[in-house]
């Protein structure tokens, strides 16, 4: 008889763990959670900031002049290479720094305007060239290497930002600035910068 207490002691305090423990959730559209991912976890680039900085440079991009006179106005799609947005913060932003060169590709893959060179094959010719992941624009080296992809432009930027604190609270200003140069002869086709703050109050 001592025995079923004490089983009873041990159920309780299994569902009280039970209770306490992590609970996982879905999010996003479609979900029970749809504005999971709304709220800021952190100072750190996410995916709503990425969209938003790759957003608002692209929406500039096709409304440029370069967009519209050596883009739409083409006999033949122009050929686009994307060459590795450095990352000029002080954060180890690597799978941000991915899912930002992909958002750029998707949409202009999907613009259906312009052909876009696989990222793959770029980085693999791009190794054979001895230019590696994250290297700066150097206009020799990116001629050389657009020639071997057929491209005749390359988009190409940065990531910065701006580090504040002030009695407990931390601000830190992103700033993404595209360009897109003709490679032949480096000039610069397209350029705009695009902001985006966060902050962290304790």
């Amino acid at each position: 008889m001592a025995s079923r207490p004490l089983f009873l002691v041990l159920v309780l305090a299994l569902l009280a763990s039970l209770a306490c423990a992590p609970r996982a959730m879905r999010g996003g559209e479609g979900t029970v959670n749809p504005n999971l991912d709304a709220p800021a976890m952190s100072t750190t680039l996410d995916k709503a900031d990425i969209d938003y900085l790759v957003g608002r440079n692209l929406e500039q991009l096709y409304q440029s002049r370069f967009w519209t006179n050596d883009v739409q106005s083409a006999a033949r799609p122009p050929v686009l290479a994307i060459w590795p947005i450095e990352n000029a913060t002080s954060e180890h932003l690597e799978d941000q720094m991915l899912s930002l060169l992909s958002s750029i590709e998707t949409s202009l893959v999907n613009s259906g305007e312009v052909q876009v060179i696989a990222r793959a094959r770029q980085q693999q010719l791009a190794a054979e060239v001895g230019i590696q992941q994250g290297d700066s624009y150097q206009p020799s080296r990116a001629r050389q290497l657009g020639r071997q992809l057929g491209a005749a432009y390359f988009v190409t930027g940065k990531l910065t930002a701006v580090d504040e604190r002030l009695q407990g609270t931390r601000r830190v200003q992103y700033s993404l600035f595209l360009q897109v140069l003709e490679i032949e002869t480096s000039v610069v086709k397209f350029q705009y910068e695009s902001a985006r703050s966060k902050a962290l109050k304790k």
